[in-house]
């Protein structure tokens, strides 16, 4: 039984250390991953609106490359950056919040037209795609 402590003891390390780094680990960039979905604003609210099931299945907890018009620019508090992309329902959009750790956002204004990379979160009245970035070309 004696013989066993150093190999518990060995494990208990190693799956600490792990936890750690994991608890730990940077988000993925989302600027420059590659996107499993590219989409329009008007598209991906419609997908939601008709069946929101079919589009949990599609889009949920992916990497959305989502286009459009922006409808505002909206700005928290705490520092936070909304973007809402303009759709063909005006009570629902597809609201992008941009990643709060990005020290420099990008210049954005109405009418603008953009593309944005974020987590798609679900849908409640609007899409919500989170940590978004500016697309890259």
């Amino acid at each position: 039984m004696k013989k066993l402590i150093p190999y518990f003891l060995a494990f208990v390390v190693l799956a600490g250390g792990y936890g750690y780094y994991e608890w730990n680990r940077p988000h993925q960039d989302l600027a420059t991953a590659k996107e499993d979905v590219s989409i329009g604003a008007n598209a991906l609210l419609t997908a939601f609106e008709s069946d929101e099931n079919a589009a949990n299945q599609l889009y949920l907890d992916k990497v959305i490359k989502v286009n459009g018009v922006i409808k505002s620019v909206e700005k928290s508090e705490s520092g936070e950056i909304t973007v809402i992309l303009a759709t063909d329902n005006d009570m629902s959009s597809v609201i992008c919040n941009l990643n709060p750790d990005d020290t420099h956002p990008p210049n954005m204004k109405a009418g603008q037209n953009v593309s944005l990379k974020g987590l798609c979160s679900g849908y409640l009245m609007d899409v919500v795609l989170e940590r978004c970035a500016l697309a890259q070309k």
